[in-house]
């Protein structure tokens, strides 16, 4: 007999934890069960595999309930028809008792199906026999009322042909007089409608008005080449190369010619280097490519992976370092703003801070007690890091301890962020609470949240608060007075990411009004007025979670990308959408190039699109 064996199950239970979007779960089961071990062909397995079996198992069960075992024999081999003879059973006692409680259960409903069967047939029969009667009285009656109407209605039938036939022919000569007056009437007033200046008539629909913003196939180029799902997209700096890491155990980066997408590149294929991240078989689990960074000119590449080694490579494509210490996957990597490091973040709970010039590891940092999650620079020297054992350390090379230390969280941290200028951190963690610390005293007061984000100067800080399934909120607190400055109530489920627009101290727009982009699995993307504390506009235009957004670099456009397979393009001015693009599976991640004039996404099913945006 055929067995599944626990590497073969534990790797189902891993897809199908990757496939419902449990991200951390997935690599946390898949780090502790040894995946990345497996010999499993993993393009030999198809989508929902697990849940397949599951049901594929109760729907044995149910038929076993239903048969006997020399039942069962005699009905696979004739191909017998049970549909009349088959008793449903609830799936939890499917999968609470065992085959022979079942059986029972099936056969006690089974007599009471067959009782009730023979009393419906007893009151059945007594109603057929009496309607059987009525029916032959009402015959008998109908047949002599029709015989006195039909001499009636035959001389009435005569008396309305000859009306009629006068009727239609007074009909036409009033139609034809009419039809010549409203010709003339409309010509009139079209030429009225000219010689005011005003358009003319046209037909209105709300698909030709969806239309008017949605992306032509001739402004997309669609990337093909990866087989597996594309985690992570990058424009370059500098120039027009896009990088996208895939769960294909490669990255790739691709040549985006210059111009409109139709003036080059519908004709010609784009040139692509692709960057393997192993030497024997493909697709190997342990070499997923699960993020990357360009460096702040654009000359050097880093990928992380989750066989725990970073790499640097040049922008052709060459192999210049790999960087071996972690002992685990890495989950995030950042160049700092100089270019001289590079800080990764590993499940071995560390992280390091490496040496470009020597290509060697410069300072471990080993402060958290369970896998590092998100590494985000302050600047050159400083930065932070967040793990799931629920603890933000902020670091600074040279120094052996952290320089500072966020003790609160009761989930772990997943991400971090430091805005441009430095002075505003973001972190969200699995425990719903934000953490408001005293800017004397360093204690932290604790509130229900999905999200916080510190403002300038350390003096407010976002958070957003998961009241209930109901109603969730930001907060605006002031450090300095220790006090509530604003409620931002407006989301309706957990707020998935949140993202500063490209302005204030330490960006190219310092003029700029600041504003605060909060997204949501309740599919709205919502931007608030740093200052009043106020949601500018909802952004209501997609159907599920939303889990990326981006502001162009000039903040004057919003890109939002969602699991419904569908991206927006919002104008943050007005709160509207300005153009959309529909593909062929859930978003991960966007970006925008340099010059804000075309935005790449990376798609579940294994693409990369490029889309030209013009306005």
């Amino acid at each position: 007999m055929i067995s599944i064996s626990s590497s073969e199950l534990n790797y189902l239970v891993f897809r199908y934890l990757h496939e419902s979007g449990f991200t951390h779960s997935a690599f946390a089961f898949g780090y502790e069960a040894g995946i990345d071990k497996t010999i499993i062909d993993v393009n030999m397995v198809p989508p929902g595999a697990l849940v397949t079996f599951i049901q594929k198992g109760i729907q044995y069960l149910e038929l076993e309930a239903n048969l006997s075992g020399v039942r069962i024999l005699f009905c696979i081999q004739s191909d017998a028809d049970m549909d009349e003879d088959f008793s449903f059973i609830q799936p939890l006692d499917l999968i609470t008792k065992d085959p022979y409680e079942l059986h029972s259960i099936v056969k006690a409903k089974k007599e009471n199906q067959r009782q009730n069967k023979h009393e419906s047939n007893k009151i059945t029969n007594d109603l057929i026999q009496d309607n059987a009667r009525e029916h032959v009285q009402e015959l008998e009656k109908e047949k002599k009322e029709r015989e006195n109407e039909q001499g009636l209605e035959k001389m009435k039938l005569d008396k309305e042909r000859e009306q009629e036939k006068c009727e239609q022919k007074e009909l036409q000569h009033q139609d034809q007089n009419h039809a010549e007056n409203h010709e003339d009437k409309t010509t009139v007033e079209n030429l009225e409608s000219k010689a005011r200046g005003g358009p003319e008539p046209m037909e209105i629909s709300q698909s030709s008005i969806s239309l008017h913003n949605e992306i032509p196939s001739s402004d997309v180029k669609i990337l093909e080449g990866h087989t597996s799902e594309v985690f992570a997209c990058a424009w370059n700096p500098s120039g027009s190369l896009l990088a996208s890491g895939s769960g294909d155990s490669t990255a790739r980066i691709w040549k985006i010619p210059d111009g409109p997408c139709n003036s080059c590149m519908h004709d010609e294929p784009v040139n692509v280097v692709v960057l393997r991240h192993f030497k024997g078989r493909t697709n190997e689990k342990s070499k997923d490519v699960t993020t990357l960074d360009w460096n702040a000119d654009g000359t050097l590449l880093a990928t992380g992976s989750y066989d725990g080694q970073a790499r640097i490579w040049t922008k052709d494509g060459e192999l210049k370092s790999t960087l071996n210490k972690h002992k685990g996957p890495i989950f995030s990597l950042k160049w700092n703003k100089k270019g001289d490091y590079l800080l990764s973040g590993s499940v071995d709970k560390t992280a390091i801070v490496w040496d470009i010039k020597t290509g060697e590891w410069k300072q471990q940092f080993e402060f958290h007690s369970a896998p590092t999650l998100d590494v985000d620079w302050r600047n050159s020297v400083s930065f932070a890091t967040c793990s799931t054992d629920n603890m933000i350390y902020v670091c600074k090379v040279g120094e052996n301890r952290p320089i500072k230390t966020f003790a609160g969280h009761q989930g772990e941290v997943n991400a971090i962020k430091w805005d441009p200028s430095g002075t505003l951190l973001a972190s969200c963690s699995d425990d719903h609470t934000a953490k408001v610390i005293n800017g004397k005293l360093l204690v932290w007061r604790t509130f229900v949240f999905i999200k916080n984000r510190l403002s300038s100067e350390g003096q407010w800080v976002f958070m957003s608060i998961h009241l209930s399934i109901h109603e969730t909120m930001i907060q605006i607190w002031s450090l300095k007075q220790d006090k509530l400055i604003h409620d931002l109530k407006e989301h309706v489920k957990e707020i998935y990411t949140i993202r500063w627009s490209p302005a204030g101290s330490g960006s190219s727009s310092p003029n700029q009004q600041l504003i605060l982009a909060s997204a949501s699995f309740d599919s709205t993307v919502k931007l608030w007025d740093v200052e009043l504390g106020k949601v500018l506009y909802s952004l209501n235009g997609h159907r599920d979670p939303v889990y990326s957004i981006a502001f162009s670099p000039n903040g004057e456009y919003l890109a939002s990308g969602s699991m419904d397979k569908c991206m927006h393009i919002w104008s943050v001015k007005e709160g509207k959408i300005v153009k959309t693009y529909a593909g062929n599976g859930g978003i991960f991640e966007i970006s925008w190039n340099k010059d804000g004039d075309k935005v790449a996404a990376c798609f579940s099913n294994n693409i990369v699109t490029v889309l030209d945006f013009r306005m």
